[in-house]
């Protein structure tokens, strides 16, 4: 539906192959963030696939990404609750556990949040989560300080029960005169979009499939505008 952004293409990847449909199960205390992981592909605003090479930074010990295009299965991954302990369930304006609106970056990758990072332009820097997180949502930092939090798996859902999965219908059903679908100003996508202050929610499409196949929150001057605008590059 949306011009598919080369970094949140593989973004949804890595999120997509998280597992079978599974109920979530009730939360469990976080276990340790791993020690070494692979480095993942980047999330934008909008929706996904296709990350080209590029540099990406792993964490000590973790392996090397592997520098190629990839088209994922977009199918909405519903995470497997009962091989680890989920505490993601609900992800709002203000973002997800330790991942908040407004974190800075050099302290999350001291207290371990941080698996992979790979640079963008504009001063972003795209990131990997870890432990309960990890493969469930997509960070996206700006100048050092997290501006957006994206998921293409259900859960999470947002506080009012919106998820990826459902159709633009539902959401209108779930949100009424709180939400509107609108448009990017190139015309060719269409989103709904929930204001919360100067937050927003933004439920983007499927390149498939009707629907929502992305959802991203954070600030209206960074997601919202990264929608309607496109990114530099």
């Amino acid at each position: 539906m949306n011009r598919l952004s080369s970094v949140v293409v593989a973004g949804a990847l890595a999120l997509a192959t998280v597992g079978t449909v599974a109920a979530p199960a009730a939360a469990r205390p976080e276990p340790a963030p791993p020690v070494a992981g692979t480095a993942g592909p980047a999330a934008t605003a909008g929706t996904a696939p296709a990350i080209p090479a590029r540099s990406v930074t792993a964490r000590p010990g973790g392996a090397a990404p592997t520098a190629s295009t990839v088209t994922p299965d977009r199918s909405v991954a519903v995470r497997p609750a009962v091989a680890r302990g989920w505490q993601v369930e609900v992800l709002s304006v203000r973002g997800t556990g330790p991942y908040r609106i407004g974190a800075r970056l050099d302290r999350l990758v001291a207290a371990g949040r941080i698996d992979w990072t790979a640079p963008g332009c504009a001063g972003v820097v795209h990131a990997g989560a870890t432990g309960e997180w990890a493969g469930v949502v997509l960070l996206a930092f700006r100048h050092g300080r997290l501006v957006e939090v994206g998921t293409a798996t259900a859960p999470p859902r947002s506080p009012a029960g919106a998820a990826v999965g459902m159709s633009f219908a539902e959401l209108e059903r779930i949100y009424g005169p709180r939400g509107a679908l609108i448009s990017n100003d190139a015309g060719d996508a269409t989103a709904y979009l929930v204001r919360v202050g100067a937050r927003v929610e933004l439920f983007t499409g499927h390149p498939i499939r009707p629907g929502v196949g992305y959802f991203q929150v954070g600030p209206a001057s960074y997601v919202e505008r990264n929608f309607r605008q496109g990114t530099a590059c």
